[in-house]
């Protein structure tokens, strides 16, 4: 009777041993595992409970001009932290940090009492307050290298590089368009750390470097820049002018060579209220002051153009075969449009005259014939060819559009008034732009500052953008530059005339709304050589005090412009 028990205890024991077997199998199995295979991922999240992160910021890259001059650079500064579990005399801590980054004590001492693994107090701090506080060995604070963007040239091309903020990633202009080129990757300090977060003696850091961003080379030429801005402030003062605005531009490429947009402000210190700003302004108050202040009215502002815009009627009304050079208008000093009596600007009138001395004379009447022979469907569809429904393209934030009527809203008069420039909005570089690509050889260009981005090797990527779509045949366009050129040799835009040079262009005074306002834009547009234009160039001059007529007070804008860029640009003088 006993047999049986002993041989069901053996078979227990062996179940009991064969599982223990099978549980440590198991185990081992697992414990393999965990070393073996899995052994990177907890060894890195051993190092991660151990140790604690500070950023480095990357080196941003270098933004230069077409010869290499740098435009934007950066200047060592350093970032001052507090780690509150390593703070052993919060105290000393806030007293010394108060006096040397001159802060209130509140502002500090909720910082360093705060719990968190990292808290930092300021940015940008100064090399050598960063070396004194450094050097005062207090337990818990860490002063770590760090950059900020500097701008050599201050105030110089302010609307058009933009600036960084305090993270040193791009706010504004040329530094958040390009900003995925220019940051780089920053890199990291690593402490070794107990478990209360006190730092391990005896073991030094780990860093882990930033890679520096890449620079990008521009097409602006910084005398060129300078010439521009220096013109565009002399007239802002003489006239007392709102502001005065003047690009130069490459019409054959779209490269833009200048950009001037006067007032301009402090890139190395960009948040200063003017100084006639009122007292007592709320936040958001000031905020819109700064927006005006950085407001690039070239691209994020439109404006009615005048007679400039006549440059578009004609190599619509040339290209269709509506007029010719030798068409003939009669204008008694004004014309009849439906139920309108739209007036020329000289009001007695310029009696008989073919289409490229009412082109001189900028006779309303004959653009309006002009545009009124072509019709709403042909003139809107003219106005979509070469481009006007669309913005530019151009490499900065916040271009506006086209304000124009609806084809189907499009009738007589406002067709007429369209013809010579008013009733409709439009940007400067848009219209810049478009007469480039209508005096190039017809084929629309893409304005822009970006050529090259260069990488810290010295490989460097060629930016492309989109053009050559032909608008207009290269017949229409000689013939277009052709009568421009007489504009200037003998009509309204004379006084843009400079010597040794053929230069074409086109005059235009418009009045703002609300028309009897008393308020003008006064503009001229030109290019040189007027054979083979090189340089194309345009200034707007916005409600200009006394005499505010586009030939007398911007033409002689681009004509002094023109005297100076031509040799240094080194544009053959005209040989007759």
């Amino acid at each position: 009777m006993l047999f049986p028990n002993k041989v069901y205890h053996r078979r227990n024991i062996l179940t009991f041993f064969l599982g223990c077997v099978l549980v440590f199998m198991v185990l081992m199995g697992r414990l393999v595992y965990l070393m073996v295979w899995e052994n990177q991922y907890y060894s890195e999240q051993a190092t991660d409970l151990h140790e604690r992160e500070r950023s480095i910021k990357a080196d941003r890259g270098l933004i230069l001009d077409r010869n290499g001059k740098v435009l934007a650079s950066n200047r060592s500064v350093c970032t001052v932290s507090v780690v509150h579990n390593q703070i052993t005399e919060p105290e000393t801590v806030i007293r010394e940090l108060c006096k040397y980054l001159d802060l209130s004590e509140e502002y500090v001492r909720k910082r360093v009492e705060k719990y968190s693994s990292m808290e930092r107090i300021q940015s940008n701090v100064d090399i050598e307050i960063g070396d004194q506080i450094r050097q005062l060995h207090l337990d818990g604070v860490k002063v770590d290298e760090d950059y900020k963007r500097h701008y050599p040239y201050g105030t110089l091309a302010s609307k058009v590089l933009g600036f960084t903020g305090s993270d040193n990633q791009g706010i504004l202009g040329l530094e958040v368009k390009y900003d995925q080129y220019l940051q780089g990757t920053p890199g990291t300090i690593l402490t070794v750390t107990d478990a209360k977060g006190m730092e391990v003696e005896g073991i030094s850091e780990r860093r882990i470097e930033p890679i520096s961003g890449n620079s990008l080379q521009t097409s602006l030429d910084i005398n060129i820049q300078s010439y521009a801005t220096q013109l565009a402030y002399q007239v802002k003062d003489s006239k007392q002018a709102d502001s005065v605005s003047i690009i130069v531009m490459d019409p054959r490429s779209g490269e833009i060579l200048a950009m001037a947009d006067v007032s301009e402000y402090d890139l190395n210190d960009p948040f200063v209220l003017p100084v006639d700003t009122p007292e007592g302004l709320s936040a958001a108050e000031k905020q819109n002051v700064l927006n005006g202040v950085w407001r690039n009215t070239c691209i994020n502002d439109t404006y009615e153009p005048g007679s400039v815009f006549k440059i578009i009627t004609a190599a619509a009304g040339l290209e269709e075969g509506v007029v010719t050079c030798d068409s003939r208008f009669y204008c008694p000093g004004y014309i009849i449009v439906g139920d309108r009596k739209i007036r020329c600007h000289k009001v007695q009138g310029h009696g008989s005259e073919d289409f490229v001395l009412g082109t001189m004379n900028s006779c309303n009447p004959v653009f309006i014939s002009t545009g009124l022979s072509l019709g709403v469907d042909r003139y809107y569809e003219y106005y979509k060819q070469f481009g006007l429904l669309n913005k530019t393209g151009i490499d900065l934030p916040g271009e506006a559009g086209t304000i124009m009527h609806k084809p189907e809203n499009m009738g007589e008069v406002e067709l007429a008034t369209v013809a010579f420039g008013q009733s409709f909005q439009i940007t400067p570089i848009q219209m810049l732009a478009t007469a480039a690509s209508l005096v190039n050889g017809g084929k629309r260009i893409t304005p822009h500052f970006g050529v090259q981005i260069v990488e810290e090797s010295g490989k460097t990527i060629k930016l492309h953008y989109e053009s050559e779509n032909r608008i207009l045949s290269e017949d229409t366009s000689g013939t277009l530059r052709e009568i421009l050129e007489q504009v200037v040799s003998e009509g309204t835009g004379k006084n843009g005339k400079v010597e040794g040079y053929l230069v074409g262009g086109k005059t235009a005074t418009s009045q703002t709304l609300p028309r009897g306002s008393g308020r003008y834009i006064a503009s001229f547009l030109g290019f040189a050589p007027a054979d083979d234009p090189q340089v194309i160039a345009i200034a707007i001059v916005n409600n200009p005090k006394g005499i505010y007529y586009g030939g007398q007070v911007a033409a002689p804008i681009v004509r002094q412009l023109f005297e100076n860029i031509l040799p240094y640009l080194e544009v053959k003088e005209y040989n007759q």
